[in-house]
């Protein structure tokens, strides 16, 4: 685990060190101690952002843009946001958009002791498989989405250890899980969406390609 002043994170990303703090509050960094990030966090947020500061949706507003990309209405939003929204998706590129959907949920990392891997899975939306479909290799890495509510007491149970170089990825989120399931059958947009923010290049470059297709779709 390496560790960033929060000072030299603030270079590194080109805001200030009050950003900074704003970004650990909102969960997109992670403090280790006072004054002090995870290094690994700031390299992720910078995969994600490209050199661009643009603000993440708001949660229903991420999901809805999901929805939308997988051929679903997105009811849990009005009719004039949708269309709004609608108009914007038409507008951006796969990497804006990456970097605008990243509020659909708050990622934390572990590690965890190799048999917790089946029921660990079991108790996540799981979006790792999605990656054989995309054309990358199978690993042994979890990927999925759970409620926020349930990310202690899962992380506690599993005896996971955060750590952002870790293999388990959580992606806690307030969306109604039958929600996510559903746009995980629908399409690859959430896996690729996942994907377009690893700092591996070729799940990045396969996420982006993904993401790519299904706005040029959606342009008609």
């Amino acid at each position: 685990m390496s560790l960033l002043a929060v000072s030299d994170a603030a270079e590194r990303l080109g805001v200030s060190t009050r950003q900074v703090q704003h970004l650990v509050a909102r969960g997109e960094l992670r403090s280790l101690a006072r004054g002090v990030v995870d290094e690994t966090s700031v390299e992720r947020l910078l995969a994600v952002r490209r050199g661009s500061h643009t603000r993440a949706w708001a949660e229903s507003t991420a999901w809805a843009a999901v929805a939308l990309l997988s051929g679903r209405e997105a009811g849990w939003l009005g009719e004039s946001q949708r269309s709004r929204l609608r108009g914007r998706l038409r507008g951006l590129g796969a990497e804006e958009l990456v970097e605008r959907a990243r509020g659909r949920a708050s990622v934390s990392r572990y590690v965890a002791h190799r048999s917790a891997g089946g029921r660990l899975r079991s108790e996540l939306v799981d979006t790792s498989s999605a990656a054989a479909r995309l054309g990358l290799a199978t690993t042994n890495a979890i990927d999925g989405y759970l409620a926020t509510t349930a990310l202690k007491a899962v992380a506690a149970r599993h005896g996971l250890i955060r750590d952002d170089t870790g293999s388990v990825t959580l992606r806690a989120t307030s969306m109604d899980l039958v929600v996510v399931r559903d746009l995980i059958d629908a399409s690859d947009v959430l896996a690729a969406l996942d994907l377009a923010e690893s700092l591996d290049v070729r799940e990045r470059r396969a996420g982006i390609g993904v993401l790519e297709r299904a706005l040029g779709e959606f342009r008609g």
